[in-house]
């Protein structure tokens, strides 16, 4: 098993049919005792006791430097370390550029670019202490091709954000054997865009991804394990595209 022992925190994995459950469920597969965090109506204990015995499922809010500090410490308190943080957590809006309001902009950014910094802040002395950790930020191909599918400008800034985020953590913490990556997933099929898509759109969305199909929660949900597993151990700073090829550069 590639993950035996570690403890695996995930933000923002109770939704089933997301890709921080998709990767809970799959690190939970891999040996992890996994620990899901999200907002109390996401239900995160239910979430996590239906992977089975051994896992955690607790309330906290990315937005919230407080309620971050807190969840690490219970699963400190609950596990005794923690090994991998995958920083999932994230909401987007279909906005245009002249749309975008202050409370619009606020609302993206502090999930996904607030959230995982104050995450990694809750995690890094713990692995700094135990001198090894793996973090895994997922960004998007918004950040790359500038949106364009959904997301409005400000998504694609708050993801392009995280990949600045983490590559500057990962020059900061490779001395301390804590390795920082991203994965940048292009269309997946989940519920944050059931049904937003018209036929006739996916039908050009599709005609340019050469492997002719969206992504599939577990196709993103291997890679981040991947990334947080030893067979990544030399791997920081990277950017893993998991997009079908719709973005090759």
């Amino acid at each position: 098993m590639l993950l035996k022992d570690k403890v695996a925190v995930i933000t923002g994995g109770a939704g089933l049919n997301g890709l921080g459950y998709a990767t809970a469920r799959m690190m939970a597969s891999q040996g992890a005792r996994v620990v899901i965090l999200d907002l109390a109506r996401a239900e995160p204990a239910a979430a996590a006791a239906a992977l089975g015995e051994g896992h955690l499922g607790l309330v906290a809010d990315v937005t919230d430097k407080a309620s971050c500090d807190q969840a690490a410490a219970q699963v400190l308190q609950a596990l005794g370390r923690i090994d991998i943080l995958v920083n999932n957590a994230g909401i987007t809006q279909p906005r245009k550029t002249l749309d975008i309001t202050s409370a619009d902009y606020d609302a993206v950014l502090d999930v996904s670019l607030r959230g995982t910094l104050f995450m990694s802040q809750a995690v890094l002395p713990a692995m700094r202490e135990q001198r090894a950790g793996a973090i895994v930020c997922i960004s998007s191909v918004s950040a790359q091709r500038g949106g364009g599918i959904l997301g409005g400008p400000h998504y694609s800034a708050a993801k392009a954000g995280v990949l600045g985020l983490a590559r500057a953590m990962a020059r900061e913490y490779g001395n301390d054997n804590v390795r920082i990556n991203c994965v940048t997933p292009g269309l997946i099929a989940t519920d944050i865009n059931k049904g937003l898509i018209p036929a006739d759109r996916m039908k050009g969305i599709l005609e340019g991804i050469p492997l002719n199909r969206i992504g599939e929660p577990d196709d993103v949900a291997g890679c981040v394990v991947f990334l947080a597993s030893d067979l990544a151990k030399y791997l920081t700073g990277v950017t893993l595209d998991v997009n079908g090829g719709m973005l090759i550069h």
